[in-house]
């Protein structure tokens, strides 16, 4: 259980990059969203034990400091940021100095995953797309089954048909033991794998829940008519999408977007309250 209790981090230069945030982040496969700037990096980074947030022991990862960087927390953690290095010239070279250190290494599943991307692992990684790298590195990072897997933008620089390959990797490789926290702009290319969301605002924590929490509560509708109980509307192409109350009768699929979107908008107290409230 990753365990964030009043965590505030602010860099040099006054700038604060995370404000008083409180969760408990479960087993599972989590969404977290924010604009820009809003803390997400910052926030993993920390979970990583690679920013030490205040108080020390803001983060606890089984009650144990992330900030401690204990070799028995560091071995069950892995980070994959955006524009992550490889530190060395191919993945069988990574898995030869580094995988030693993960005792859930499953080599098998390289091997598998590497084949979806139709790479070995003898690729001089030097030589590779960015594409290919993230790939590679993916494919790796999967392969580790660390308790706490933290994906960056995971689909950045990857095509179609590598984004199709990713959401079937992870849906194959991710354990019910294993906590993923997947940060990305482009909900639409794993939304079917979310089970709990997190979103960030300006430094703060708007919501941190499962997503079965959320569907219990609200519900995202579309229709040709403005409903009037919405607690927040868009129209487009002919339509009206709105986020209504649910009084347990509706059963709905959700909407990131539009949520991310309501929780933007001058109507996100609306929003909050109603994902609050306690149900009878």
């Amino acid at each position: 259980m990753i365990t964030l209790d009043h965590l505030t981090y602010n860099y040099r230069g006054g700038h604060t990059a995370l404000s008083d945030i409180s969760a408990e982040i479960p087993t599972g496969i989590h969404l977290l969203m924010g604009e820009n700037g809003a803390g997400k990096t910052t926030l993993l980074h920390i979970i990583a034990g690679l920013r030490i947030a205040k108080p020390d022991t803001a983060c606890t990862i089984d009650a144990v400091p992330a900030s401690m960087r204990m070799p028995s927390i560091l071995r069950r953690t892995f980070l994959v940021t955006d524009d992550m290095a490889f530190p060395y010239t191919t993945i069988n070279e990574m898995v030869r100095r580094h995988a030693c250190f993960y005792p859930g290494f499953d080599e098998h599943m390289l091997r598998d995953n590497l084949a979806q991307f139709e790479m070995t692992g003898h690729e001089p990684i030097s030589r590779f797309s960015l594409g290919n790298r993230k790939k590679a590195f993916l494919a790796y990072a999967l392969s580790l089954r660390t308790d706490i897997l933290l994906l960056d933008e995971p689909a950045n620089g990857l095509d179609i048909n590598a984004k199709t390959i990713l959401l079937k990797m992870l849906s194959r490789c991710v354990s019910e033991e294993q906590t993923v926290i997947i940060s990305t702009h482009t909900v639409w290319d794993l939304q079917n794998l979310f089970e709990g969301v997190i979103v960030l605002r300006g430094s703060h924590l708007l919501i941190s829940m499962p997503v079965w929490n959320v569907t219990r509560r609200l519900a995202f509708i579309s229709d040709t008519t403005p409903r009037p109980d919405a607690l927040y509307m868009t129209q487009s192409f002919g339509k009206f999408h709105s986020i209504v109350p649910n009084d347990g009768t509706l059963s709905t699929d959700i909407d990131y977007t539009m949520l991310y979107n309501a929780l933007h908008s001058p109507e996100k107290d609306k929003i909050i309250n109603a994902l609050n409230t306690t149900q009878r």
